[in-house]
């Protein structure tokens, strides 16, 4: 066996269809278009969720609600993490890398501490936010906050 014996399996190779070679192919005249109207002329194509017609389903389905452009998403971390943090590596500072580096948030994320759970240890936590009751739950331990 070499290189120049090497062929594919048959039935997988098969030729495409030439469209439009004269009348003796089958697919001449038209060109598989079809007689008039937008798709047979050149340049054509449908819009994303075009139905034919029909009233499209992004039309067809009632909308209701607000949404708000200006929405500032959180990332919400709560009081027993950050324990469970601190008790786990020994930290006495909590900022956005430490909580990146551990897996709890994501590179573009805002994060916002919350207050479930209990904190025992003098923390610093640099964070984008804080719910009343967590930023006095660390001030009670003697911790402080900071935000970013």
């Amino acid at each position: 066996m070499n290189l120049s014996s090497l062929k594919p399996a048959k039935g997988s190779v098969k030729n495409r269809k030439r469209i439009g070679r004269g009348q003796g192919s089958g697919r001449g005249g038209t060109s598989t278009r079809g007689h008039k109207g937008a798709g047979s002329r050149s340049g054509h194509s449908t819009k994303i969720g075009f139905e034919g017609g029909q009233m499209p389903l992004q039309r067809r389905v009632p909308k209701f609600g607000f949404k708000n452009m200006n929405r500032v998403e959180y990332k919400g971390i709560n009081l027993d993490v950050l324990q469970e943090l601190v008790t786990k590596y020994d930290l006495t500072v909590i900022d956005f890398d430490t909580l990146k580096a551990h897996g709890l948030v994501a590179k573009k994320d805002l994060v916002k501490i919350l207050g479930r759970g209990e904190l025992t240890t003098k923390l610093e936590v640099k964070v984008h936010a804080f719910s009343a009751s967590a930023q006095k739950a660390i001030e009670a331990v003697g911790g402080s906050i900071e935000k970013l």
